[in-house]
């Protein structure tokens, strides 16, 4: 962890940043960084948050200063071993590739030079993990995205994505939990609340967990159901 850069973010955060590139390796990096300053600070920050290729650390200033945590996070940094993955568990997600949710499915098989029948057949092929939960509450940022579906955001971004919905953008992949403004490519949608604040784990998905898509014959039959451990843990 000594390449790592960190720097002030604001009066009252440090950002980590541990890699740029959009691969496992960079978000095995994060975990370790992450796991080695939850241990070193856990009681002495108001959080810690991963991201792709950063983590954030927010901290009260008036309590301590700037300067005394960004040694503190060197500190932490430079006795992180590389730690596994979060223990994963195994998701099946139904989704629903009807022309009216799925509402980019025809622009993204062009866009890649596929049908869209084999399009969703690729899609479907590939495992995909959960590198962090972002951008909205729940929100699942999937890493496993097929090279051949790097795909351009949208030139314009919708104000409303249905909640749901299932979309592609810059070799990424994820998954709206609720209606919200939302620039990438809509595959499909799936019926089951990704994210629920009733719930005593109100999203659905943790950091580590895989998925694997599968046609759904209808909206209503696209859910998702657990299937215990992943394999590979």
């Amino acid at each position: 962890m000594n390449r790592a850069e960190i720097s002030p973010l604001g009066d009252a955060a440090v950002l980590v940043q541990v890699g740029l590139a959009l691969e496992p390796a960079t978000v095995e990096r994060v975990w370790s960084a992450y796991a080695a300053i939850r241990a070193s600070l856990g009681q002495h920050v108001r959080d810690v948050v991963p991201a792709y290729g950063s983590v954030t650390v927010y901290f009260d200033p008036a309590s301590t200063t700037l300067a005394t945590i960004m040694a503190s996070v060197r500190g932490a940094l430079e006795h992180a071993r590389v730690a596994p993955p979060p223990r994963a568990r195994s998701f099946a997600v139904g989704v629903s590739f009807a022309p009216d949710v799925a509402l980019d499915l025809a622009m993204v098989a062009q866009e890649a030079g596929l049908t869209q029948q084999t399009l969703v057949e690729l899609f479907c092929a590939a495992d995909y993990r959960v590198a962090f939960l972002g951008f909205t509450a729940g929100f699942p940022y999937l890493l496993g995205l097929p090279q051949r579906l790097t795909v351009s955001r949208l030139a314009s971004p919708r104000q409303r994505v249905p909640a749901g919905s299932v979309g592609i953008a810059a070799g990424q992949c994820g998954i709206y939990p609720r209606e919200t403004p939302g620039g990438w490519k809509i595959l499909g949608r799936t019926a089951s609340p990704i994210f629920d604040p009733s719930r005593s784990e109100p999203a659905l998905f943790r950091p580590g967990d895989v998925l694997r898509f599968f046609p759904a014959a209808s909206l209503a039959a696209a859910i998702v159901a657990q299937k215990g451990p992943a394999s590979q843990q």
